[in-house]
């Protein structure tokens, strides 16, 4: 016996390779008129460890591919299911795609099973972007146009698409060798995918079309793979807990883990998740876009020209710029740094308002110049002159409405954390870590989200950027049929809590 190969996926966890996508190479007796066997009794009885089974359209290619190629082929299985024949030996090949389907960003990766290590991996906005920020609005696209469904679904199926392509291209590899397709995401996200109305996910009470989809094969939803390549959908909790949060208590090993753990995935449908290998409570917190740059006056999202990173001293500003070039707005990440900073340095007060230029000039004199008033009398910081200094028109600057939108989207995130501690019967002094999952989690200063109050004021060893795990949990389901069900099991022991019928 040898060894189980291991992969290391996830926030450090181990993975035992057991994949559902099996090969064999088998050598087959030729038929005759003493052997009447049918094509697929040789193959089940080549294979017998296993109990095969196969649909007629499989079937209709297995015969002639045993013929060409000489009776030596091998059997692609996936779980039970025999989804191809290929001539010739090709066991040291074998795909999957783990795919992160986001409203605003779509991430696949390409995975070897036989090695469990990453072959490609590329990202692309969502193509849907052009229906809303948020899964509310194409929600309502859906329910406003009777369009909006079927063309959601293909933007969804293109979208993909093309990231498979992609991905394939890069690491060299047929598209026909990927023979499974796992998909994490939240539930409006994965209904609107497989074509099913998610109105009832908009309005009370909130309602799943299915918590699973067994059975998806790859084609049947557009995707250009293996022709009878399955597709994994990870299970949903409720509306808005969806398969990428069951994917990021999995690869969190939430539910092996004897600490208190805090896990928040922040984003406009911001998820979290508290507990341990006892008992885990889960909820979502209606965020909303800023930390994604939208409804910030002069936001945008992360990519090259965003504001990262904004340090503030008595002698200035120091911004650090995706990219390294000259900034044109200010990314979610910015957005918590420049509100954290200005608290620290005294020109924003515990109620979220901006100093006057008078005021500011008593407490930190070198910044007091950076706060003017618009036309209309609101008051901003400007964080960098683009044109000449005072020219505000064309400068990048924070709005006291911009610090309002913040306001609003911490306090739901931290509204939704504070009543899962509350039904846990836990404090903040129990939580023994905090998970900051997402691409914005990956990029958010710990400190400075401890400042204004969007986690629990824990020390700042215990916040821990978790990257992106709903990804990863994808690639564990791809990787391990063990791990695939204990994503089953979550939804049996996550309770979920729902906050909108709550007086507290």
């Amino acid at each position: 016996t040898t060894r189980p190969k291991a992969a290391t996926v996830g926030v450090g966890r181990q993975v035992i390779l057991r994949p559902a996508i099996q090969k064999r190479y088998v050598e087959l007796d030729d038929p005759s008129l003493s052997d009447q066997r049918t094509d697929l009794e040789r193959l089940r009885d080549a294979v017998d460890d296993l109990e095969l089974t196969v649909e007629p359209r499989v079937l209709a290619t297995v015969g002639r591919t045993l013929r060409s190629s000489d009776w030596k082929v091998t059997a692609v299985v996936v779980d039970d299911a025999l989804v191809g024949v290929e001539p010739g030996d090709t066991t040291g090949t074998a795909y999957a795609i783990a795919v992160d389907l986001g409203t605003t960003t779509v991430v696949a990766t390409l995975m070897d099973v036989k090695t469990g290590t990453p072959a490609a991996v590329r990202s692309m906005l969502n193509k849907q972007q052009p229906f809303g920020a948020d899964v509310i609005s194409r929600i309502s696209a859906t329910m406003l146009d009777p369009e909006g469904l079927p063309r959601l679904q293909e933007l969804a199926q293109q979208t993909i698409s093309e990231l498979i392509a992609e991905v394939c291209d890069e690491a060299g590899v047929e598209r026909t060798s990927v023979y499974e397709v796992a998909i994490a995401g939240n539930a409006t996200m994965i209904q609107l995918l497989l074509g099913i109305d998610p109105e009832p996910l908009g309005v009370a009470p909130f309602i799943l079309a299915s918590r699973s989809y067994p059975g998806l094969m790859a084609a049947d939803i557009g995707l250009d793979v293996h022709p009878f390549a399955r597709v994994v959908v990870l299970p949903a909790l409720g509306a808005y807990v969806g398969g990428d949060i069951i994917a990021g208590a999995l690869a969190s090993g939430m539910d092996r883990d004897k600490r208190l753990r805090l896990f928040i995935d922040v984003g406009t449908n911001c998820e979290i998740v508290l507990g341990d290998s006892t008992r885990l409570l889960s909820t979502a917190a209606p965020a909303g876009p800023a930390f994604e740059g939208a409804s910030i006056r002069c936001g945008m999202r992360a990519a090259d020209d965003a504001i990262e990173v904004v340090k503030l001293s008595p002698d200035g500003v120091a911004l650090q710029v995706i990219g390294d070039v000259e900034p044109v707005g200010l990314c979610g990440s910015g957005l918590v740094d420049a509100v954290a900073e200005l608290v620290a340095v005294g020109l924003l007060d515990s109620s979220g308002r901006l100093l006057t230029a008078e005021g500011a000039r008593a407490v930190i004199p070198g910044l007091a110049d950076r706060l003017v008033e618009l036309d209309g009398g609101e008051r901003v910081f400007v964080l960098h002159w683009s044109g000449e200094v005072g020219d505000v028109e064309h400068a990048i600057y924070l709005s006291q409405r911009d610090v309002r939108e913040l306001q609003f989207a911490k306090a739901a995130i931290a509204t939704g954390w504070n009543l899962l501690l509350t039904e846990y019967g836990a404090s903040v002094a129990d939580v023994q870590q905090v998970l900051l999952a997402g691409s914005f989690g990956s990029y958010l200063s710990a400190a400075n989200a401890v400042r204004i109050g969007l986690v629990p004021k824990v020390p700042v060893v215990r916040i821990v950027s978790a990257g992106n795990v709903a990804g990863e949990g994808a690639k564990m389901a791809l990787l391990s049929i063990r791990e695939r069900e204990g994503a089953r099991r979550l939804l049996d022991e996550v309770r979920y809590v729902e906050l909108s019928d709550r007086p507290d």
